[in-house]
């Protein structure tokens, strides 16, 4: 090992929001797609843009780009009337809560209890208790929630300035720290007026607006790679054969059908209208391809590389899986996760450091930022130093880019601040990304066939096997026959046939499997079945076919109130929990 050679480290950040609009109403029915761009996608382009010598690969979903595009135009529409109009034109906005700000009165009744209850979904110690007045407005809102009666009988004013801080509350650290505005009404506290309010909206669609121009700068400065996920992130391998989940789970049990109706079919039109979708926003067709959870089998792994993708990435224990296999026997004296690794036709593969990924993902957040970047160096400097070949390595941080932050202190600041800071200036660790290592010819070592499985735990156990996954996907095959019988039996026009595909491929995101099952907490399994259904059902509304009774009764229940790990997170290594399951 040369003692002055540095050790490549990729941070990863997966960008990820499923399709969250109503097909019926039009309306979103859940806020994360925007809330996570004025919150996270902002901030996270901060740090690149102000780091030098950073770099990083950002993943982007093809279903979050078109959402970002639709929230920027409909803000862009709603406020082209401005503020001298008697009223803005807030019918564009899409979106409940956002559109609450736009209004000059606020309706009475359920409207008034859902929008309190919207703007009590936030971090309580990081976003909510941050500030006093939010604090004492979601106090108050909890106290209405016990006596809805009250409802009609609060002064308006009190849901303009909830609503106000909810959305303050969600802004980015870096944007609260150079807005004038923003600092001007944090410190003063006062009631929101509706040219206020108007101005906040305005910084919030300016917001969505530039987020895929700010990583388009970037990329072309050559300080990101940009890769791709294929289109609606849909699970491949279970697309193409659900028996695929055994490999890694010999047990489990899995729904009466295993095989999906033309599943190769469905996943090669995800990979090629994820294509068109990327090539759209950034004008280019990415290297790389951050398949949906990380979840690879051979068979997605040649089409995938069949589409002309250079590399992937995927879970660690999905190496340490195929590693056991017979097939890969030659490999049992190097395995190494900090090593490129050659699939089939030389599809390179990257695999998560599942250790210092969920370091950051779920244990860094209670440290202080200095204390847990200093240990994320310590443990890279001494990757560096067990290296025997460190021409050769390769570190693959890769984690969510959105969901951490709000468990740390002010979105994550101080800690991402040190970190871009320490890694781009550490004179033994390099900044790098998946394509740069490729170009750089950094060796690889083969292997031979995959275990399939995911990024979670190595296997698909977060999308199948509980029996109300399970019942989700009976739901979906039946929903994939009627599609094709109906295809066969009746003709449509170009345009139906291809909203038809789209809806399918919503239908065929891995999200809804996700939520499904008792791990995860009954509030958001509920939004998620009733979203799911209604997807389904729209479906079958576009093939002019009468809705199957059982898309009326619910899928799930969930678990507990509150459980622990569960939701939009999760570690990659099972054994990382702690005893009781808490992060």
């Amino acid at each position: 090992m040369s003692g002055d050679q540095a050790l490549r480290v990729v941070l990863c950040w997966h960008m990820h929001q499923p399709y969250y609009i109503d097909p019926e109403s039009k309306e979103y029915q859940l806020p994360w797609t925007y809330l996570h761009a004025i919150k996270d996608y902002v901030d996270m382009a901060w740090y690149l843009e102000n780091t030098p010598q950073a770099m990083a690969v950002i993943n982007f979903t093809p279903t979050l780009l078109e959402q970002l595009d639709d929230y920027s135009r409909s803000i862009r529409a709603c406020l082209r009337f401005g503020p001298k109009k008697p009223w803005c034109k807030f019918s564009k906005l899409k979106d409940p809560v956002l559109k609450a700000l736009a209004y000059k009165t606020i309706p009475k009744g359920k409207f008034r209890l859902n929008l309190i209850k919207a703007c009590l979904k936030a971090n309580q110690d990081r976003l909510i208790d941050r500030y006093p007045v939010y604090k004492k407005l979601s106090d108050m809102g909890r106290w209405l929630q016990s006596a809805p009666e009250y409802c009609d009988y609060i002064d308006e004013q009190y849901f303009f300035d909830l609503v106000s801080w909810y959305h303050i509350a969600w802004l980015g650290e870096t944007i609260k720290r150079e807005s004038q505005f923003l600092k001007r009404v944090i410190d003063e506290e006062v009631p929101f007026s509706y040219r206020r309010r108007l101005k906040l909206l305005k910084l919030i669609g300016r917001l969505i607006h530039q987020v895929i121009p700010r990583y388009k700068s970037l990329w072309k400065k050559g300080k990101v790679e940009l890769s791709v996920t294929p289109y609606a992130h849909p699970i491949a391998p279970l697309l193409l054969d659900l028996n695929s989940a055994r490999e890694a789970m010999p047990d489990v049990e899995l729904p009466q059908h295993n095989l999906y109706p033309a599943g190769a079919e469905r996943f090669q039109w995800h990979i090629e209208k994820g294509i068109e979708v990327f090539k759209k926003y950034f004008g280019f067709i990415p290297k790389g391809c951050w398949p949906a959870e990380g979840s690879v089998s051979d068979e997605s792994m040649v089409m995938i590389r069949n589409m002309g993708f250079d590399w992937v990435a995927t879970g660690e224990n999905v190496l340490k899986n195929s590693i056991a296999n017979q097939q890969n026997s030659h490999l049992s004296q190097e395995y190494c996760v900090h090593r490129r690794y050659e699939l089939q036709k030389g599809l390179s593969c990257f695999f998560r450091d599942d250790g210092l990924s969920d370091e950051i993902g779920f244990n860094y957040s209670d440290w202080h930022a200095d204390d847990a970047v200093a240990n994320l160096i310590h443990h890279l400097e001494n990757i560096r130093s067990a290296q025997n070949d460190i021409s050769n390595a390769v570190v693959s941080i890769i984690l969510d880019g959105e969901n951490a932050w709000e468990h740390y202190p002010d979105n994550g600041f101080y800690f991402l601040s040190a970190l871009y800071a320490k890694l781009s200036e550490h004179k033994l660790l390099k900044m790098s990304t998946f394509s740069e290592c490729i170009s750089s010819q950094i060796s690889s070592l083969k292997l031979k066939s995959l275990v399939s499985g995911s990024w979670v735990y190595g296997t698909f156990s977060t999308w199948i096997g509980h029996p109300e996954k399970n019942k989700a996907w009976e739901l979906l095959f039946k929903a994939k026959y009627c599609v094709d019988e109906t295809l066969k039996t009746q003709s449509f026009s170009a345009t139906k046939k291809q909203a038809i595909e789209k809806q399918l491929a919503i239908c065929e995101g891995s999200d809804w499997f996700w939520w499904f099952g008792d791990d995860n907490p009954s509030e958001a399994v509920k939004d998620f079945d009733l979203l799911y259904r209604q997807q389904l059902k729209h479906l079958y509304f576009l093939l002019g076919v009468a809705l199957p009774d059982e898309l009326d009764n619910a899928i799930s229940i969930g678990g507990e109130k509150n459980v622990a790990v569960g939701g939009v997170m999760k570690p990659g290594n099972i054994e990382r929990l702690n005893s009781n399951g808490t992060r």
